[in-house]
């Protein structure tokens, strides 16, 4: 089938598409777009692990805020910017050699499914856990990991029912603010983070709320509003309700048992090991909703 997607985001529109553009016409025609979707899932991955290594527990900017050495911050930024541009030009270099296929577009959705809980991960090395002055606790960043999640579930969900995808606002917008976070931390210091910012709020309590809201006031409700058009106008792929809910069954299902095992485990797990816990949530996440990719 012929992939399709639509874009309206303003930032993408008018800021990051020009740039993508320009970039693009650098790349030499012989690189294959499945080429520059992996260098950028690599890039994701050598930045997660460098930071796990700094930071295993997400201690380390909350506790001794010069732990993370200044260029760790500063690589960050650069890896994150580099594989959102590759991210967003694999598909511009599949159209300029015409080799777009379906097994290239799954297996740019298939690492992206993964590269988004990865990023949420990493960005967490900022946050720090809860000491009692600074940081969130671990159940806030299940939760924060979990709507990230959801988020990337609607709109492949929305795909699977309509056969277009909707680009989510919050992809660009979450990208330019985290190469913005890092940046400012290899400035600044993890200091920046400590201090209250707005009625003793402080920037990463407004994150999150702002990441809920989103999620709730203006994602979800858009992915409703698509699917329900394409019912109005008979253009749906699938032709019951049961078939077109049938995708968020098994996702859902997941993250039901995850929370029991979150509130119930005995030796309570996500406090004990939250690096190795959200990364389970994230591979487990990605190996179920690949299929409806």
């Amino acid at each position: 089938s012929q992939y399709s997607a639509v874009d309206t985001n303003p930032l993408s529109v008018y800021v990051m598409q020009p740039l993508w553009d320009k970039i693009i016409k650098i790349v030499p025609l012989w690189i294959a777009p499945n080429v520059l979707t992996f260098s950028g899932f690599v890039m994701i991955l050598v930045n997660y692990f460098l930071l796990s290594f700094y930071d295993w527990d997400y201690t380390a900017s909350g506790s001794s805020p010069g732990l993370v050495p200044t260029w760790v911050w500063m690589f960050s930024a650069f890896t994150t910017f580099c594989a959102y541009t590759l991210d967003s030009i694999d598909g511009k270099q599949a159209r300029r050699t015409q080799s777009s296929s379906p097994l290239g577009e799954l297996f740019d959705h298939g690492l992206d499914s993964w590269a988004t809980s990865i990023f949420v991960l990493s960005f967490f090395s900022i946050c720090s856990r809860d000491n009692g002055k600074t940081g969130v606790s671990v159940y806030t960043m299940y939760l924060y990991l979990s709507i990230v999640l959801f988020n990337f579930l609607c709109s492949h969900w929305e795909k699977y029912n309509t056969g277009v995808l909707f680009l989510p606002w919050g992809y660009d917008l979450s990208q330019v603010v985290l190469i913005a976070a890092y940046l400012l931390t290899g400035a600044l210091g993890v200091e920046v983070w400590h201090k209250p910012l707005l009625f003793g709020y402080y920037i990463t309590d407004v994150l999150v709320i702002l990441l809920i809201g989103f999620s709730l006031f203006l994602s979800f409700p858009q992915t409703l509003y698509n699917i329900h058009r394409a019912h109005l106008k008979k253009t749906l792929k699938n032709g019951s309700l049961y078939e077109g809910l049938l995708p968020l069954v098994s996702p859902l299902l997941l993250f039901i048992l995850l929370t029991v095992w979150v509130v119930l485990s005995p030796g309570n797990i996500l406090a004990k090991q939250p690096r190795l816990f959200l990364w389970m949530v994230g591979v487990a996440f990605s190996n179920v909703v690949v299929s409806i990719l």
